[in-house]
């Protein structure tokens, strides 16, 4: 079993693909099911980590644009 840290993500969610369509065809013996599931968990964990990752960076790229937004206005004068 390979670690999953130099896995890109597509390649990691290409071979959880590939782990989900062998163990749905029972083509494997039970040990190797095991042992399916268990690199499955991993590379699943993999890719919600990296998932994640990406959301927050998104979530600050988007808060930095609505601050700088904030930023650039003047204050209304009520007078």
């Amino acid at each position: 079993m390979t670690s999953t840290e130099n896995l890109s993500f597509e390649e990691a969610l290409k071979e959880l693909e590939a782990i989900v369509e062998k163990l749905e065809r029972g083509e494997v013996s039970l040990d190797d099911a095991v042992s399916a599931y268990e690199r499955g968990a991993m590379l699943k964990k993999m890719c919600q980590d990296r998932l994640d990752e990406a959301r927050l960076k998104v979530d600050k790229i988007r808060a930095q644009k609505a601050s700088s937004a904030i930023e650039g206005t003047t204050p209304f004068d009520a007078e």
